[in-house]
Parts: C-alpha cells; structure tokens; sequence
C-alpha cells in the first residue's frame, strides 16, 4: 500500500495569535553526532517503569478506592488442582475469592493490551517496510507536545517509526511479565493483582499512543484537526446498486488498500467501501469517500441483509461466526490478519487473479491474505463479478414470510428470558403472527435490540429471528442517512493553552469522554441524548469508537447531528470525534497535556506527579457506557491509573470489579498541601475511579459529580455543583443528599440553590473547611 503524500504544512488558526501570555522560547541548541537536537529534557523518576516501580502509587489509588468485587461464580477453573470452590474458603493453590476475581482483571486487561500492542505491531512493521524506519512522526505545526503518554512513560520524545518501534519493544516486555503473574502459584494478593492491572492499563496507553501516531503520520489522516470533514455514516448512504466492501474490525491497512486501488485504477465511483467498527472510523479518516455503517450492534445485521459483496475482517469485535454468516449470502470473506485466520488457505502468496478465480469458483471458502495491497486488488475484483450474480441474494425474507415464520413461535418465553437487556423480543414476534410489526421496529430503532443473536442461540423453533428483525427495518435503514465528523486525531497544544486554566479552575466544569463499545442496555441514542447533556452545559464532549459513531445517529428535528450542531473545536460546548479506540489514548493525552502545557509539569519519566495532578485538578471523567469487550476493560484501567474516573453502564459490573471510594471513610481523602506541606482533611473529589450506573440518568448525574475536583475555585465549584444539583434534582426529584461533602465554604454554593443547601448543611453540622491550594497524594502514604 503506498502511502499518501505528505500533507501542505497546515496554517495556524486565527486565534492561535490571540493567545494570552504567548511567548516563544528557543532552547539551547547543541551538536549531536553531526546533527542538531534541543537540549536533553531533565529526567524524572520512573522512564521505563517496571511492574513494581509505581506500586506505590497504585496502592494510593487502591487504598481510597477500594476493589467492589462482583463474580460470576466462586469457583476456579484454571489449572488441573481444581475446579475450587471460593465461597469462604481458599483453593487448592492458596488463591482466595478476592485474589481470583482480581487476577481475572488483570487476564482481562491484558488481553485488551495485547490486543491494541498486536494491533499496533502489525501497524508498524507494514509502515517500517514500506517507509522505513527513519520516516518522521509529523504532527502538523499546532502540535509541539507529540506523544505525551510516551514521553511520560518512556522518558524520550519519538522522533521517527523505529522509536516507536522501541516504545512497542517496551509493551511487549511489560506484558510478558504481567501475564506470567497470572500464572498458578505466583501473585497471591488481590491489591497486587489490581495494582498490575493498572500497570497494564497504562501500557495498553502506550501501546493505543503508537498505533495511532503512526496512521497518523504514515497514511496522512487529520492532525488534530478541529475542522475534519464530515463523513457520510448509516445504511440509506449505501449504493447497493454498485458493488460494496464491507470492512470489519480495527486495523485500517486492509481498507485504506482497497481505497487505493480504487483510485489508482480509476474505479472510485464504481465501487461502495464502507466499514463497521473502529474499522470504519479509521478508513473514513484516509479517504472520506468511504462509508460509515455504524457501530458493533449493526455487524449480524447488516451481513444478514445480504449488501456486502465482499467482507474484509481483520481483528478485535468480529463475529467468529462471519465467514457462517456471509456463506448463507454468498458474500465471499477475506481474512487479513493472523488475529483472525478463520481457517481459511493462506493465499498470501498466490497470483490476485487466481485467488479470484478460486473464490468466484468456490474451491476455497474464502482466502487468509497477509498482504494489504494484494487484498485491495482481490476484494475489487471479486466484488464486481459477485455483485450482478449476488442481486437476489440481496433480498431478505419478504414481510409475508415473516408473518408466516413469526407463526411458528411457540410463546416459550426462552428469546426475551436470555436477552442481556430483557427486551421483548417475543412480544415482537407474537404481534407479527397478526401483522403488526411495530414491535420489531422498536427493538430497530437505535440498536435497541443490539443483534447479539442469544435469542436465536435459545429458540427452539430455530425460528432466524435476527433476519425478521432486519427485514422489518430495511425500510427503516433507508432511512438512515447520518454525518459523523472523521476523527481528528490529538487535541492541539494551542487548544490546551486555550482551556487549561478554565478547566483546572473549574470555568469549563470538565472534560467528557464517551469511549466504549455498544454494549448500550437502552440503544444507542442514550448515548447522544448524553453527550447532547453535557454540551449544552459547557462541557467539553470527545468521542472515539462506537460511542462517537452513536452520537452520530441521533438527529434534531432540522435532521442535522450533533456534529453539525457543535464545534469540532477541544473548547467549552465543542464535540470531539477523537478517533477509533487507538484514538483514546489523546484523551489521556489531552489531560497529561493539561498538566504539562498550563503547570508546566515535566513529562519525562514523571508518571506519578502527573498523574497526581490529572486526579486533583483535571475534571475529566469518561463514559464507557456500553463496554464489553476487554480492550474496554483495558482503556478504562489506563485511564484510571492516570487519576481519570470512569462510569459504565449496567454491563460493566460483568468485569467482576469496580473501584469505589468510600464517603464514610474520612481518613480516606485525607490530601496534602505541597505549598504548606500540611496534610488537612480532603474531599470525595472524585468520588470513585470505575463506578457502574444501572440507566442513563443515574450516569448522567455521577459523570457530573466526578468532574468535581479539589482544585476548583469558587466559581469553578459553583459551577459544577450547579450542574450536580440541577441534573439530581431533574432526575430524582430532590437535592443531592451528599452536597455537604463538596461544600468548602458558602463561595462554593450556587445561588439559584443557596437557601435549600444552606438548609441541608444546617441539618448535618457543616463546618467550611481549609482549601488545600495545591492538593496531592505524593509525600503520603509512606512516600
């Protein structure tokens, strides 16, 4: 795959100039085997840590947010000692209840680790050989702080792929230890495990960090651009009249191929591309011409409809029963990753003709093809000669058949009794057996029903209930015709010079993350009716993922998205398509920036003093409200080790563990002042680090009380209190029972509230209390 000409340098905005305090600064410039760099950044602590080397900062973490552990079962399947029973008893090993729901945890994030670094290694070996490993990492003009995780974590700025290459080096060796604690008879504490869950965490960032930076700057995708194009998204956007490849999964290599031989060969009106998943997201961020389909929730069903001529899967949030599915439609399948071998021929190495003729031909059932510029050529090729062959095959049941299938459902209650959200999908059928389809257009609508397929699994009737429910909303996805913004990539350091101060002081009350997977127990517009919330609240909303894809599905009654409504812009009111899940770690970025950009904290080997600052003074807080795979477990530990608190939605306490801090614990949020050096009692600022929400309003409210940070001026908390007491009292019908506890002094509380909460403070003996101005967990805690 040749990559794109490097871009025009971009120009700076018109407000760039307008920055307050703006000063350019030109460090020492020294000689270095024949060339010229800057000045070596002084080095802190911990470059390169180990699994122990920022214990201690973990264990100040998990001291004040306590593991909730919610497991399945209490038994033990791990190794030939067991099966053990947990339930107040120890294994066979020694392991307790606590120590193997924690190692659990730990497997689960890194596995998502392993995922991204796997992701992000098939990434760079692809770019290293087609550009080599001296090809710069070029963020454009308005980004001087490049790679701040990596900068932080490693000690160095990356210059070009091979130091990239190193910083994966580094992942793959931290990950190696951190599985091998997993092993039977090694770490026997649950606060250990957790601790190196966290240590994963943050090397799941790193990992995330690389594999984006390069795309990045090797295929020319948007550098932080507030302003990306908005991208076409939804089924009605498809021309199924032409021939359409459907990419599936995270890697955008196989995709951004397909692009290319397109244009190369001049077919790009012949032929639709589009993508589901981060795959999607990240195609659409090379080329704008390709589609978005839409998140995870629409995979069973749009292969069902029979529109992909060809499917393209590569790895991460793939049905493993694709190639099953698409044999029923005669999609042919390529597969383009080790990840994800399908147990299909390696055709690597063959002719692209003669992989065509035998897929056309049906001699093998679909073909594994490694190369990324071969399975450009062989999805077009194939796809053109399928698509005429493959019309009446594009045809679901006719609503008749459905009528008649819908008949045979024997009211056993089995569909609705396994679905993970108790939706009545036998409700739905029963009405059809008359006619009425509204039932299953309901469950359509938003990705209420997600098409996990359990009901199916359990239907004794055998009845295809995934392929009633496409039918009865192909009339509907016609319908559906979407933009969402293309990913910009990092926020611009001019855009933290901008916001820095408003978000430490609390003017802008805090920064949204809406990351996840679609996992939703309500649809996907809860998730837009949330980020809509909050921007019209001034705050900041960023996206990645199926979560910016769903807030990308919710219209207003002009038919326009919330990306047409707000600003793309990393500022009070702004709406932020990041990027696909790689695309998080410059939400981390964003706050590590906050840190080193507005209080000049050094980065290099400095984890524990940003991260520090990120927990006291940066009000962010993430929504990873339909989390389910592990990559999501790991993108949330990550940002928890850096001070960042996540909500998830009811699905999330299947992890088995949340973080929880405890209000009844005073001695709990006990904080120092690094500006007097006196340790004073603190507040619950945040509250929690992973905190699971039962439905959307009950996330809403607690998304809005983790912005709270110590920091926070009195007009900052007034602020934030207000949105706190407004959004509770909007949504539980009375005043927050907690306002007390983030009550310093009268400055803090809101005016519109200040008689009802001066009545709730004389009521529980408030006292105000001393601000910290400078508030930190260092130099505690046996420091």
């Amino acid at each position: 795959m040749a990559p794109k000409p490097k871009s025009e340098p971009k120009k700076f905005k018109a407000d760039f100039w307008k920055t307050k305090d703006f000063k350019v600064s030109i460090g020492e410039i020294v000689e270095k085997e024949g060339g010229i760099s800057e000045e070596k950044t002084p080095m802190g602590p911990t470059p390169k840590p180990n699994v122990t080397d920022l214990r201690s900062w973990d264990m100040k973490l998990l001291g004040r947010y306590e593991p909730f552990y919610a497991p399945f079962c209490d038994m033990c399947c791990l190794c030939t000692f067991g099966k053990c029973d947990l339930l107040n008893k120890k294994g066979a090993c020694g392991i307790d209840s606590e120590a193997q729901q924690a190692r659990i945890v730990l497997l689960a994030c890194n596995i998502g680790t392993a995922a991204h670094a796997g992701h992000g290694r098939h990434l760079l070996h692809h770019l290293i050989e087609e550009l080599g490993e001296d090809y710069p990492l070029d963020l454009g003009l308005n980004i001087d702080i490049e790679a701040p995780i990596t900068r932080t974590i490693i000690g160095k700025k990356p210059q070009n792929l091979a130091d990239l290459d190193k910083t994966l080096s580094y992942v793959e060796e931290q990950l190696s230890h951190l599985l091998s604690a997993c092993h039977t008879g090694q770490e026997g504490s649950s606060l250990d495990f957790e601790s190196k869950a966290l240590h994963s965490g943050v090397m799941d960032d790193l990992a995330r960090e690389v594999g984006d930076i390069a795309q990045i700057v090797a295929l020319n995708m948007p550098k932080g651009d507030g302003d990306a194009p908005l991208v076409e998204m939804g089924v009605g956007t498809i021309d199924n009249t032409k021939p359409v490849v459907l990419c599936i999964g995270h890697n955008v290599l196989p995709g951004s191929s397909v692009m290319d031989y397109l244009d190369e060969t001049g077919q790009e009106e012949d032929l639709e591309v589009c993508g589901i998943c981060c795959a999607a997201i990240d195609i659409s961020r090379y080329n704008d011409r390709a589609k978005v389909v839409g998140p995870l929730s629409r995979q069973l069903k749009f292969i069902r409809s029979g529109v992909a001529d060809v499917i393209i899967v590569d790895e991460q949030c793939i049905r493993t029963d694709v190639l099953e599915e698409a044999q029923k439609k005669n999609t042919a399948v390529i597969a383009t990753t080790d990840k994800m071998c399908l147990g299909l021929p390696d055709m690597t190495d063959k002719d692209p003709d003669l992989i065509v003729s035998k897929l056309l031909n049906k001699e093998i059932e679909g073909a594994l093809i490694l190369d990324p510029e071969k399975v450009g050529e062989v999805s077009v090729k194939v796809a053109k000669i399928l698509a005429p062959e493959r019309e009446k095959l594009k045809l679901l049941p006719e609503l008749d058949e459905v009528q008649k299938m819908a008949a045979e459902c024997t009211e056993c209650g089995w569909c609705t009794r396994v679905c993970p959200n108790s939706k009545p999908m036998m409700e739905a059928v029963i009405a059809a057996k008359e006619g009425d389809f509204s039932g299953f257009e309901e469950l359509y609508l938003n990705d209420v029903c997600y098409s996990c397929g359990r009901c199916e699994q359990e239907c004794e009737r055998e009845l295809p209930l995934m392929s009633m429910l496409a039918k009865v909303g192909e009339k509907l996805a016609k319908t559906e015709k979407f933009n969402i913004r293309a990913g910009r990539g990092p926020v611009q350091d001019v855009e933290i010079r901008r916001v820095g101060a408003p978000l430490v002081l609390g003017d802008i009350p805090g920064v949204i993350a809406i990351v996840g997977c679609s996992n939703y127990p309500n649809g996907g517009k809860e998730v837009a009716e949330m980020a809509k919330e909050f921007l019209e609240r001034n705050y900041i909303v960023v996206a990645t993922g199926c979560g910016a894809m769903s807030i990308g599905e919710y219209l207003d009654e002009e038919g326009k998205t919330l990306y047409e409504q707000y600003t793309g812009d990393f500022d009070a009111r702004g709406l932020l398509n990041i990027g696909s899940c790689v695309s998080n770690a410059h939400i981390s970025g964003a706050c590590i920036k906050i840190a080193n950009i507005f209080a000049k904290k050094p980065l290099e080997g400095n984890f524990e003093e940003i991260a520090d600052y990120i927990l006291n003074r940066v009000g962010a807080c993430g929504i990873a409200w339909g989390a389910y795979s592990q990559k999501a477990a790991a993108i949330a530990t990550g940002f928890n080790r850096w001070g960042v608190p996540a909500v998830v939605g009811p699905h999330g306490s299947k992890y088995r563990r949340l973080l929880l801090g405890r209000t009844d614990k005073k001695e709990n949020w006990k904080i120092k002042d690094l500006r007097t050096g006196k340790v004073m009692d603190g507040e619950p600022a945040p509250e929690h680090l992973i905190y699971a929400a039962e439905n959307m309003e009950e996330a809403i409210v607690m998304t809005a009380k983790l912005c709270i940070r110590p920091t926070d001026t009195g007009k900052g908390r007034q602020i934030k209190l207000n949105h706190y007491i407004d959004l509770y009292k909007r949504y539980h019908g009375r005043l927050p029972p907690d306002i007390h506890l983030f009550v310093r002094n009268e400055k803090d509380i809101p005016i519109t509230y200040k008689k009802d909460v001066k009545e709730i403070l004389e009521e529980v003996g408030w006292e105000p209390r001393e601000i910290p101005q400078e508030p930190s967990l260092m130099g505690m805690g046996g420091d």
